[in-house]
């Protein structure tokens, strides 16, 4: 069999950061974990290429005399997708398509030959059962949510790693809190499960010997689902295994706000190596939080429970968002208020959608209010249903918290408080890329000349440099970034 994996391109959006990953001269933030690591469940003697458009375009050539293309996707991928698939079914070219995407809207997807849904590990050997025997169905699914214990190691080789910022792993599926507007629970179940020691050493040891250096992203929806394990047997073996490797690599990650009652679990993701942890914030008001079920955030001080995660050397990144039926008129002054006390310096904020799966999405077909199904890009204005404020106060609102928060003014004041409160811990060694010298010409190019907000960038540049030397490539960082989300969000500025 000769395949190939495609993995369709994102639009522009906050995540995307394609305009910061300009200044290291990389063309994605993550490699396609997921087929990369159905790659490897694939028979040894199959020919296999991947092509991941978000690095490279995909040529009429890679998919001319392929017996397959695999397909995997997310929501705010569908343009793509539905693309890719138009151009194979031209060629006559079969597909077989999973993943987030296609598990939750597969009746939309009725050019896809074989649809093979939730977790590779269960339902992607009885599709290669049977095309052995000729005998292959159009929907594999199962309700069965594997022992992902057995899952192999991604297959590397088949990516170029230097196209890359970041490099992906994952530890664990599932989250054991279930908020009304995420589909987690809905894909991957309330039940966390788990890798093992050995298999996380097996990964981190594979992305070594490819020759990666630099950052890498436990993926897992809630890291910390099961705070024991990580503290009794994961942890320990990372920290181990860095310090005989002399620290080659940066971790950061997705953790429930509840990561700030744990010192003892801050305390070793940071002798691990851990940098950052992205928090579910949602909103600081206490009805919305109850409405959504986001039970881990209620009767919390939410912003000191942000400031402890950063006393601890963990920088937070934070997911806000409006459009909940108990916002008040104030949420949006409320939400830039919060963000700027908190020194989130990377907040994203959202309108509220509804997920095909959710309790929300449920909820409001029962009441009539859905209107169509998700984009998946928080940044597009698009709301997949009535909410209760009137659309246009929503919308403009909304903008009014992005201006809020990534007009330079409020950003530059936002990252030096940052900088001055954060006191990270002393980590092991440094490994110097030349990518990171190119990012400071570029920076001082790009921001410092170019930039009509080079004044702030100058500012914080000879204050972080002078005052605070050891932050200073971490301010020259968020100066990019800051670059990137007013690109991003500059029709709403």
């Amino acid at each position: 069999m000769k395949v190939v994996l495609v993995y369709p391109r994102y639009p522009d959006t906050f995540w995307s950061f394609r305009y910061a990953l300009k200044f290291i001269s990389k063309k994605a933030t993550h490699p396609p974990l997921g087929l990369l690591t159905v790659a490897a469940m694939l028979p040894t003697d199959w020919e296999k290429k991947l092509v991941d458009m978000n690095v490279t375009t995909l040529k009429d050539g890679d998919i001319e005399g392929v017996n397959f293309v695999f397909l995997s996707a997310m929501s705010i991928q569908k343009a793509s997708a539905n693309e890719v698939i138009r151009r194979c079914k031209r060629r006559g070219i079969k597909i077989v398509a999973g993943g987030p995407l296609f598990t939750s809207e597969y009746e939309e997807f009725k050019d896809v030959d074989h649809l093979v849904l939730n977790e590779a590990e269960v339902t992607l050997p009885p599709f290669l059962g049977d095309l052995k025997t000729g005998s292959t169905k159009h929907i594999y699914t199962s309700k069965e949510l594997p022992d992902i214990e057995k899952t192999p190691v991604p297959l590397w080789e088949l990516i170029d790693m230097r196209e890359y910022s970041t490099m992906s792993i994952q530890y664990s599926r599932g989250c054991p809190f279930n908020c009304d507007f995420c589909d987690i629970s809905f894909l991957y179940g309330r039940k966390v499960r788990t890798k093992n020691r050995e298999q996380i050493l097996a990964e981190l040891e594979s992305l070594y010997s490819h020759g990666w250096r630099g950052g890498v992203f436990f993926v897992d929806d809630n890291f910390i689902g099961n705070k024991r394990k990580l503290k009794t047997e994961i942890l320990p073996a990372i920290i181990e295994w860095m310090e005989e490797k002399n620290y080659p690599f940066s971790f950061n990650t997705e953790a429930s706000i509840d990561l700030s009652d744990d010192e003892e679990l801050m305390q070793l993701m940071v002798k691990a190596g851990f940098g950052s942890v992205f928090v579910g914030i949602e909103t600081p008001n206490e009805e919305s939080l109850a409405e959504c079920n986001k039970v881990q955030n209620k009767n919390r001080d939410l912003v000191a429970c942000v400031k402890k995660i950063q006393k601890f050397g963990l920088q937070v990144t934070g997911g806000f968002i409006v459009g909940f039926d108990s916002d008040p008129p104030s949420i949006f002054e409320r939400q830039i208020e919060f963000i700027q006390e908190s020194g989130i310096v990377t907040a994203m904020v959202g309108l509220l959608n509804a997920p095909r799966g959710t309790r929300l999405h449920k909820r409001l077909v029962k009441e009539g209010r859905l209107l169509k199904d998700i984009s998946g890009d928080n940044t597009d204005l698009s709301i997949n249903f009535i909410p209760k404020i009137k659309r246009e106060t929503l919308i403009s609102g909304y903008k009014r918290i992005i201006s809020g928060i990534y007009s330079p003014k409020p950003y530059y004041e936002r990252v030096t408080k940052f900088l001055r409160e954060y006191k990270p811990l002393p980590k092991g060694a440094v490994h110097f890329h030349f990518a990171y010298l190119g990012a400071l010409f570029k920076s001082i190019w790009v921001l410092g000349v170019k930039d009509k907000a080079r004044g702030y960038y100058w500012r914080l540049f000879f204050w972080s440099l002078f005052r605070h030397p050891r932050l200073f490539p971490l301010a020259i960082t968020f100066t990019i970034y800051g670059f990137h989300f007013r690109k991003v969000f500059e029709n709403y500025l």
